[in-house]
C-alpha cells in the first residue's frame, strides 16, 4: 500500500438533504471519519487487517450516529420523516466511505480503464432515502459492461465491510442493459429500479440508467405496472389478515399501512415521473387536502415503525400487544378518560389506516378513469343493470353524480346516496366520496332530527337486506359520526384485550351484518333459535337500533351498559322511536350482557338461576329480542368466538326461560326436575334388575338430578356399579354438541377431590370449560368436567387413551401438580401488558343452596387448581364450577358450602377467604414469572 493510496477520496461530500432530524455532521462527520481511518492505516498493510481497522472506525461512526438519532427521536417522537431521512444519510456516509476505501486503499488502480468505472446506487426504500433504524440496505452496483475482476474485488470488500457492520444488505451487480432486461421480466426489480438513487462512484452511469428506464422501460407500460402492483397489494392484504382492524397490525405490510401509501406513490411516479409524493397533487391524482391526509398518515405510521425498531433492536414491523404499550408511551400517549394510553394510540392508528384505505380507493378510481380498457365498458352495456335514479350516473360501473353542486343543495342527499348505492348494488364512485367528505358540515342538528333524514337512515338499516355495506362506508367517510354524534367516540376505538378482534365501531357493524344474515336465512343451521325468533316476527326497528347502540357507551370510566342505556334514551326519540320502543331499546342496551353472563358464568342446572333470569326479562318479547342481540354480539366479537358450547348454553337458557315465562316460575321447582331425570334414567336402564335400579335412583341428592343430562347420569350409573373404594373409574367421551370432551370420574369421596381432579386435568394440558361434582348418599364422588385441548376443541378419540393414562398417574400422586404447573403458567410475552385486576365476589342470593364465589382474573393453566386447592384447604365444599373464558381473562364461578353444608354468610369468613384466594392468585402469578 503506497502513501498515494491514503489520499482523500475523490467523491465530493454531498450537501445535507433537507429536513433531517439533526445536521449531517452531527450524524456522521465524513472528513473526520476519513482522517481517523487514514491515521490508523499503515502503508503496505495486509488488506484483511486494513479492512478490520476500517470496519472498527465505521462501526464506531455508525454507533455514534445511531445513538445521536435515537436521542433526537426520543425528544421529537413524532418527527419520523426527519428521522428516516437522517437514517438514510447515515447509511449513505457508511456506504460511500466503505466504497472509496475499497477502491482507493484496499484495491487501488493507478490507471483505471473505462470498463472499470462503477456507480453505487441505492434502490427500493433506501433509494427513496427512507430508512427505519434497522431497514435493509439495498444496493445496485452499476458497471458499463461485464464486471471486471477488479470491480468484483471492490464489491466483495465493500460487502464484507457492510456485513461486518451487521447491516442487512441486498445487492446486485448489473449493466444498464441488464437492468432494462430484468426490469421487463420482473415487476419487483422494476419497482426497485423506479426508486434508484446515486450514492458514490461514476455518476454518468446512474444518469444513463435513469434516462433509459424512463425512455425505454417505463413509458407505455403503465397499465401493466398498475395491474401488477394492485395484484401484489391484494395478495399482501390476504397474507396480513385481509382487513384493517386486525388486533396486532403490521405497520409496513398490513391493510392501511406504509406499503399501501408507497404503492400509491410508485404508481404515480411510474405514470407521471413525480419526484416525490407531493407530485401526486400536481398530477391530479390527489387533492391538496388528500395529500395532507397522506402525509399525516405516513408520518404517524413511520413514527410507529421507527419506535418498533428502536424498542426491539431489529427490523420489527408488527405492533404486537406488548409493543403497542411501549410505542404508545414513547409517542406520548397517556391514560385518560377511563382508557389506557395504548387504546388512544391504537384508535389513532386505526383512524389513519382507515384514511389510507379511503385515499387508496379515490386514487385507484382516478387511475381507472384514465386507463380504463374500452372493452370493459362495452361489457357493461350488455349486462342487466338496475337503472339509477335522476341525479345519478354510472362511471366505470360506479355510482357518480350528474351535477354535484345542485345535488348537495338538498343536504339529505348525503344520506340518500348511500340508499341508492344499496338499492342498485353499485359501489360509490370516489368522486362522490370526495364530495361527501368536504360537505360533512351540512349535517347539522336540524338534519340529525329531521324526520325524513331519520327515515332514510332507518331504511338503510331495515329495507335493503345488507345494511352493513352502507354503515361501513358511512363510517369510513365520517357520515355516521356526523349524523349520530354519540357514535363518534367509538370510531376506530380499540379494546386492549385478547378477546375482541375488532374496533368497537367495526364490532357493531359486524353484529348488524350477522343480524342481516340471519334474516336472509343464511345461518338457519348454525343459529336455529335466533332464526326461528326472527321468522316468527319481532320489532325489527327495535332490534337493529339496539344492536347499533349496544356498545356506544364504551371507552369511558362508567359501566358501558349503563352509559349506553342513557345514550339510547337520548338517541331513540331522535330516530323516531315511540316511548315504548325507546324503553325496550334502553332495556336491551342496559342488559345486553345479561343473557351471555347468565349462560356462561352461572349454573343453568340450578333452578334459581333460570328463575332469576326470567324475573329480570319479564316477557317473551324481551327474551326473544335479548336472545337475538346476544347471539349477534358474541358472533360479532370475531372469528372462533362463537362455538357449540356457547350455542348449547344459550339454547338451554332460552328454552328453560320460555318454559318459566309460559308455564309459570313454579314449573322450575326441584322436585319436578328430579322426578323427570329419574324417569328418563329408568327408561335408559330398563334391562337393569329392579333392586339395582332402585339403588341407583335413590343414592343421589337432588342437585345431581337437576344439574346433569340423562346421558351423563347413564355414564355414572355404569361407573358406580360395584365400584371398590380403592378404585377410580374414568370415562372420556367427545361431546361435539358442546365442542368439548366430557370427563367423568367416579371414586370414593374425600376432601379436596375437586382440586385433585382440576390439577390432574391441568397437568395433561386440558382446558376446563365447565365442571360439576356431587357426593352420593353412600359416600362416592361423581365429578364431571368438560375439557378442551390447547386449540379449544374436543380431544381427538385417538388421544383419549393416553389422556386417561396420564390422568390416572396424576391422581395416584406420581406427579405434584403445583410444581409441575409452574412452567405452564408462564404468561406469554405478548400478553403481559394486558391488565386484568382481580375481582372476587360472594353471592348468597343466586342459589337456594349454595354461596356463589365469582373470581374474575387473568387466566393461566394452573389457576383453577390453585383456587380449588385454596377452597379445599379452608374446608369449603365445591359443588360445581362454571368457567367462562374471554381471551386471556377468565371468570371462575364456584357453587360452594361450608363443612356443615351451610352458605358462607359471615362477612369475616368471606373476607378471610377472599384474602387467601387473592394470595393464591398472586403466588401462582409470581411462580409463573420466576
Amino acid at each position: 500500500m503506497t502513501k498515494a493510496a491514503l489520499a482523500p477520496p475523490d467523491t465530493p461530500l454531498p450537501p445535507d438533504p433537507p429536513g433531517m432530524i439533526l445536521p449531517g455532521a452531527a450524524i456522521i462527520d465524513l472528513p473526520a471519519l476519513y482522517a481517523a481511518i487514514r491515521a490508523d492505516l499503515t502503508p503496505g498493510e495486509d488488506p484483511r487487517t486494513a479492512r478490520a481497522t476500517v470496519v472498527r472506525h465505521l462501526a464506531e461512526a455508525r454507533a455514534r450516529g445511531n445513538a445521536a438519532l435515537a436521542t433526537a427521536f426520543t425528544a421529537r417522537p413524532h418527527d419520523a420523516r426527519a428521522l428516516v431521512r437522517a437514517q438514510a444519510h447515515l447509511t449513505d456516509g457508511l456506504v460511500a466511505t466503505a466504497f472509496d476505501i475499497a477502491r482507493h486503499i484496499l484495491h487501488p488502480l493507478s490507471n483505471p480503464t473505462e470498463a472499470e468505472r462503477m456507480a453505487v446506487l441505492a434502490v427500493g426504500g433506501y433509494g427513496r432515502a427512507e430508512m427505519a433504524p434497522h431497514s435493509d440496505v439495498d444496493l445496485l452496483f452499476l458497471t458499463p459492461w461485464k464486471v471486471t475482476p477488479w470491480a468484483e474485488s471492490v464489491i466483495e470488500s465493500l460487502l464484507y465491510m457492510l456485513w461486518d457492520l451487521k447491516l442487512k444488505v441486498g445487492h446486485a451487480s448489473r449493466t444498464v442493459k441488464d437492468c432494462l432486461r430484468m426490469g421487463r421480466e420482473d415487476i419487483t426489480i422494476r419497482t426497485a429500479l423506479l426508486e434508484h438513487r446515486f450514492i458514490a462512484g461514476y455518476e454518468p452511469l446512474a444518469t444513463e440508467l435513469g434516462d433509459r428506464l424512463w425512455g425505454d422501460l417505463f413509458r407505455n407500460t403503465g397499465p401493466e405496472f398498475i395491474d401488477a402492483k394492485l395484484r401484489e397489494r391484494a395478495d399482501r392484504h390476504k397474507r396480513q389478515g385481509g382487513q384493517r382492524y386486525v388486533l396486532e397490525p403490521n405497520v409496513k405490510e398490513g391493510k392501511g399501512g406504509l406499503r399501501d401509501l408507497q404503492t400509491l406513490y410508485w404508481i404515480g411516479k411510474y405514470l407521471n415521473r413525480v419526484a416525490d409524493a407531493e407530485g401526486l397533487v400536481a398530477a391530479g391524482l390527489l387533492t391538496r387536502e388528500e395529500y395532507d391526509i397522506f402525509t399525516r398518515a405516513e408520518d404517524f405510521l413511520w413514527a410507529a415503525r421507527c419506535h418498533l425498531h428502536h424498542i426491539t433492536g431489529r427490523a420489527m414491523d408488527q405492533l404486537t400487544f406488548d409493543l403497542q404499550v411501549e410505542v404508545a408511551a414513547r409517542m406520548g400517549y397517556t391514560d385518560r378518560g377511563g382508557r389506557r394510553g395504548v387504546e388512544h394510540f391504537m384508535q389513532d392508528y386505526f383512524r389513519h389506516a382507515t384514511r389510507v384505505g379511503e385515499l387508496t380507493r379515490v386514487f385507484l378510481t382516478q387511475l381507472e378513469a384514465r386507463h380504463a380498457k374500452p372493452e370493459a365498458s362495452l361489457l357493461g352495456i350488455f349486462r342487466r343493470t338496475k337503472r339509477v335514479k335522476p341525479g345519478y350516473k354510472l362511471v366505470q360501473g360506479r355510482l357518480d353524480l350528474t351535477d354535484p353542486a345542485s345535488f348537495f343543495r338538498d343536504k339529505l342527499n348525503i344520506l340518500r346516496v348511500f340508499e341508492e348505492a344499496l338499492r342498485t348494488g353499485y359501489l360509490l364512485h370516489p368522486d362522490v366520496m370526495r364530495q361527501i367528505t368536504t360537505r360533512l358540515d351540512l349535517i347539522d342538528e336540524d338534519m340529525q332530527s329531521d324526520p325524513e333524514a331519520v327515515q332514510i337512515f332507518l331504511d338503510l338499516l331495515l329495507k335493503h337486506g345488507n345494511p352493513e355495506r352502507a354503515l361501513r362506508r358511512m363510517n369510513e367517510l365520517g357520515v355516521l359520526a356526523a349524523f349520530i354524534p354519540e357514535f363518534e367516540p367509538v370510531v376506530a376505538m380499540m379494546q386492549f384485550n385478547f378477546y375482541h378482534h375488532y374496533t368497537v365501531d367495526e364490532h357493531i357493524i359486524q353484529c348488524i351484518s350477522i343480524l342481516a344474515q340471519i334474516e336472509r336465512r343464511e345461518l338457519e343451521e348454525e343459529l336455529p333459535v335466533a332464526s326461528r325468533i326472527l321468522e316468527s316476527g319481532v320489532n325489527r326497528k327495535v332490534i337493529y337500533v339496539a344492536l347499533f347502540l349496544h356498545d356506544i357507551g364504551k371507552g369511558r370510566p362508567e359501566d358501558h351498559s349503563i352509559l349506553g342505556a342513557q345514550i339510547a334514551r337520548r338517541v331513540c326519540p331522535r330516530l323516531g322511536l315511540t316511548a315504548e320502543e325507546t324503553e325496550t331499546v334502553e332495556w336491551l342496551v342496559r342488559n345486553h350482557l345479561l343473557m351471555s353472563d347468565t349462560a356462561q358464568k352461572r349454573d343453568i342446572g340450578d333452578p334459581r338461576t333460570v328463575r332469576d333470569f326470567a324475573k329480570a326479562v319479564k316477557s317473551r318479547k324481551r327474551l326473544d329480542l335479548l336472545t337475538v342481540l346476544t347471539v349477534c354480539d358474541i358472533r360479532g366479537v370475531g372469528p372462533g368466538t362463537w362455538n357449540n358450547w356457547k350455542a348449547m348454553l344459550l339454547r338451554r337458557l332460552y328454552g328453560l326461560t320460555v318454559e318459566a315465562l309460559e308455564a309459570g316460575l313454579e314449573s322450575l321447582n326441584r322436585e319436578n326436575r328430579e322426578d323427570e331425570a329419574k324417569r328418563a334414567l329408568r327408561e335408559r336402564l330398563a334391562d337393569w334388575p329392579a333392586a339395582e335400579l332402585r339403588h341407583e335412583t335413590g343414592r343421589h341428592y337432588a342437585p345431581y338430578w337437576q344439574g346433569l343430562p340423562t346421558d351423563t347420569h347413564l355414564v355414572f350409573a355404569r361407573l358406580l356399579k360395584d365400584l371398590p373404594d380403592t378404585d377410580i373409574r374414568i370415562d372420556l367421551h367427545p361431546d361435539p354438541d358442546r365442542d368439548a370432551t366430557r370427563a367423568c370420574f367416579a371414586l370414593a369421596d374425600h376432601p379436596g377431590i375437586f382440586s385433585r381432579l382440576a390439577g390432574a386435568l391441568a397437568l395433561v394440558g386440558a382446558n376446563v370449560v365447565d365442571a360439576r361434582t356431587y357426593t352420593s348418599k353412600d359416600g362416592y364422588a361423581t365429578a364431571v368436567f368438560w375439557v378442551q385441548d390447547a386449540d379449544g376443541r374436543p380431544y381427538e378419540v385417538s388421544r383419549l387413551p393416553r389422556l386417561q393414562s396420564m390422568i390416572e398417574k396424576t391422581l395416584r400422586g406420581q406427579v405434584v401438580p403445583r410444581d409441575a404447573l409452574k412452567d405452564r403458567d408462564k404468561v406469554k410475552k405478548r400478553e403481559k401488558e394486558f391488565r386484568f385486576p382481580t375481582h372476587i365476589t360472594f353471592d348468597n342470593e343466586g342459589s337456594d343452596i349454595y354461596t356463589i364465589i365469582e373470581v374474575d382474573t387473568r387466566d393461566r393453566p394452573g389457576l383453577l387448581y390453585d383456587l380449588t386447592r385454596t377452597l379445599a384447604g379452608n374446608n369449603i365444599y365445591i359443588a360445581s364450577a362454571v368457567i367462562a373464558t374471554f381471551g386471556a381473562q377468565v371468570v371462575d364461578s364456584f357453587y360452594v358450602k361450608d363443612m356443615f353444608g351451610l352458605k358462607l354468610h359471615a362477612k369475616s369468613r368471606q373476607e378471610a377467604l377472599e384474602k387467601k384466594l387473592r394470595q393464591a392468585i398472586t403466588e401462582g402469578a409470581e411462580r409463573a414469572q420466576g
